[in-house]
């Protein structure tokens, strides 16, 4: 079965690319525009793996990040930061990756691979 991944960004030109590189490599997905959105959507889809911006509006991605980790349920989901945002994934200490935007696609998949395989 493949690996799900929830993308996380309040770009849709940045969803729309980064769900067609996963989907192309083998990868189901889910989406969410904002944090707020991201928690009702990690609870109902329970993915394996989370790309996250870390600026959005509603909810900052660092936000989410930490509602997300208090749960028990989801707090091993790994996290890979896609941000614009130089050092804020600092906040974010246990992400498996920090790619900055503009990214490498091979990067991505990579780390990707490298998280969930």
């Amino acid at each position: 079965m493949a690996k799900k991944i929830l993308v996380i960004d309040d770009d849709p030109v940045v969803v729309k690319y980064l769900v067609s590189l996963l989907e192309d490599n083998g990868y189901q997905t889910c989406t969410a525009g904002n944090g707020l959105e991201a928690m009702k959507v990690i609870k109902a889809e329970k993915p394996d793996l989370v790309t996250l911006d870390l600026e959005m509006p509603e909810e900052w991605g660092t936000r989410f990040y930490r509602k997300f980790k208090k749960d028990d349920e989801l707090k091993n989901t790994p996290v890979l930061i896609i941000s614009g945002m130089p050092s804020r994934h600092l906040s974010v200490r246990d992400a498996v990756g920090y790619l900055a935007k503009p990214f490498d696609p091979e990067k991505v998949l990579e780390l990707v691979k490298k998280a969930v395989g």
